[in-house]
């Protein structure tokens, strides 16, 4: 709104706080409940942002859309920006009708390039810290977000090897260390999430690396493939 003013723009905010609990707040806390860990703004973009953005450039009679991501869109194809900033990896979900509208000006810039074109305009948000909070959880305490949605789960660990009792399996991720502290007198990682029976189980390392993963649910800016094949 500030950049606007500042711009002479006009501006307007949308209501999307259904949408957003609908779309992407409650898949947020069921995954964690479920022991998976979520990516909120993917589900976000897609379902949320760039389909109202859509909607309201259809009504205003406007071709195109735009957002500050930084990656590039360029003929019905998504790119990456520049490896010091880019995420086109949060707009992996995209529609491919959505795609073909969609303008990033930012796609070539590293970030350092757009605070000195912001400040060379006079905007407010130009020296803004760089945000890695959720939107819909601004003090960072997601823990307490998922909680207030759903009674956390209390439970021991795992059987015959308890370490201690946890507040809740959403309060974990795959791979974690830090907050775990020493077990057995050594580093241990969360291994394993087990969402039927609440358990945490800790190991010190082995097995958290894998060279295969199981994918679900795709969406494909291409023709889909046919046959399993190899990718990066």
């Amino acid at each position: 709104r500030a950049c606007a003013e500042a711009m002479g723009l006009p501006f307007e905010a949308l209501d999307a706080r259904a949408e957003l609990e609908e779309h992407v707040c409650r898949p947020f806390a069921e995954a964690y409940r479920r022991g998976e860990t979520p990516s909120p703004c993917v589900l976000c973009n897609p379902s949320v942002k760039l389909r109202l953005l859509c909607e309201r450039a259809d009504a205003l009679g406007a071709e195109y859309i735009a957002t500050g991501h930084y990656a590039r869109a360029e003929g019905g194809a998504l790119y990456m920006g520049r490896p010091e900033n880019d995420q086109s990896y949060m707009l992996c979900r995209i529609l491919p009708d959505q795609l073909r509208r969609l303008l990033l000006p930012l796609g070539g810039m590293a970030k350092t390039e757009t605070r000195e074109l912001a400040a060379s305009l006079g905007l407010p948000a130009a020296q803004k810290p760089d945000s890695m909070e959720l939107c819909f959880v601004p003090d960072g305490d997601y823990t307490g977000f998922i909680e207030a949605w759903c009674r956390a789960c209390r439970c021991e660990g795992e059987t015959g090897a308890a370490v201690a009792r946890h507040g809740g399996i959403h309060r974990f991720t795959l791979g974690q260390r830090r907050g775990l502290g020493y077990a057995a007198g050594k580093r241990v990682y969360v291994s394993e999430i087990r969402p039927g029976s609440g358990e945490v189980v800790l190991a010190d390392g082995d097995g958290l690396f894998s060279d295969e993963v199981a994918v679900r649910d795709m969406r494909w800016l291409v023709p889909e493939p046919e046959a399993p094949f190899d990718c990066q």
